[in-house]
């Protein structure tokens, strides 16, 4: 696969200059750049990279002196970061996955497949499951019971989708994501240990052991378009109504969302973060990895949380949390200050009660 510096220029919207019908076979970091290989110097402190490598065309910033850097050829878009986004699209080799249908696929004979639809190696695709038209199926892959997929998904190796799950276009799964397990719900015949220990906040009072019955997840899952789920996470069917993913939402590896949750539009979920149940992620949402958030609270829409936050109460839109339990970033940081200033504070005052105390023996 060969693109001219020209071609991917276009693809991506940005200025190209010098020659730009020098061949591109791949892309690199500056420092170990061939010479077809496109470097990626998008700032000045990259570019010095340059200088060790064999790179005869480069992804700069705008308005870089491409020629004093000793290049033929120069991309120069207008935000270099969101350029990368374009080149990596052009670029990227996929997986080599074959067409059609592998002669070891199981496709029920109800199921529906759209044109152009690739089921790799071992898949099983189930009774009344409906793909859409250019979706890819990999190797290993398990679709469940009336599963229905949009257009042009991807489905790497090993990820299942349970029965009932529905998915929009351009989905994106990662190797090994599960979706449509059953929700983590439990209960006693009478009130728990757990029941009054929260009510309480900690006091168990004569609450006794008891057995924890299941109860079964009736709902299942919702997923937009242009949503992608990373390798390794895990999605809850819903109780009784389904867990619910909005358009373009995408998700980190080892993310876990619990039963009944709802996540909404445009929300960035990053790695080994943990949703409880019924909570509900409003639109434009991040949280850093290692997050949680507790069980049916919500998060307003734009809220940030930085890695490892514990969201333990209601969120309102726009605020940016951070730590354990969560408090408004600015907040936390003062007070993380506050207490590394605490020893050195601690031995001022020891040194004025010895100060005062010697005093009044002279006295």
């Amino acid at each position: 696969m060969a693109f001219t510096v020209q071609q991917i220029a276009a693809a991506i919207g940005a200025e190209a200059v010098g020659d730009t019908s020098l061949i591109i076979t791949g892309a690199s970091e500056p420092a170990q750049a061939g010479s077809e290989h496109l470097a990626l110097a998008m700032s000045p402190k990259y570019a010095e990279g340059l200088a060790q490598g064999a790179a005869q065309a480069a992804m700069l910033w705008p308005d870089a002196d491409w020629q004093a850097l000793g290049l033929k050829a120069a991309i120069l878009p207008e935000r270099p970061r969101f350029a990368m986004s374009g080149m990596t699209r052009v670029l990227d080799r996929g997986q080599g996955f074959g067409n059609g249908v592998h002669p070891t696929a199981v496709v029920d004979p109800t199921a529906q497949l759209g044109e152009n639809v690739s089921i790799g190696a071992l898949a099983i695709i189930s009774a009344g499951a409906r793909i859409g038209a250019g979706s890819v199926i990999g190797p290993h892959c398990f679709v469940g019971l009336d599963v229905e997929i949009g257009k042009d998904a991807l489905l790497r190796e090993q990820v299942s989708i349970g029965a009932r799950v529905h998915i929009g276009d351009r989905f994106i799964a990662q190797p090994g994501a599960r979706i449509g397990g059953d929700g983590f719900s439990f209960v006693t015949a009478e009130p728990s240990v757990v029941e009054t220990a929260r009510k309480t906040l900690g006091d168990q009072g004569d609450s006794k052991a008891q057995p924890w019955i299941r109860i079964h997840s009736l709902g299942s899952v919702t997923i937009g378009d242009d949503v992608e789920i990373g390798m390794g996470s895990t999605i809850d069917c819903g109780t009784i109504r389904n867990t619910m993913i909005g358009n373009n939402t995408k998700l980190d590896n080892q993310v876990h969302m619990g039963h009944n949750v709802v996540i909404g539009e445009n929300s960035l979920i990053c790695g080994q973060v943990g949703i409880a149940g019924s909570a509900v992620i409003g639109d434009n949402v991040v949280l850093g990895g290692q997050c949680g958030v507790s069980d049916n609270i919500f998060v307003g829409d734009g809220v940030i949380a930085g890695g490892g936050t514990k969201l333990m109460s209601n969120v309102p839109a726009g605020r940016t949390m951070l730590g354990y339990p969560a408090t408004q970033m600015d907040k936390q940081v003062e007070s993380y200050k506050a207490l590394r200033r605490l020893p050195r504070v601690l031995r001022d005052i020891k040194a004025l009660q010895k100060a005062v105390f010697k005093t009044g023996e002279d006295d």
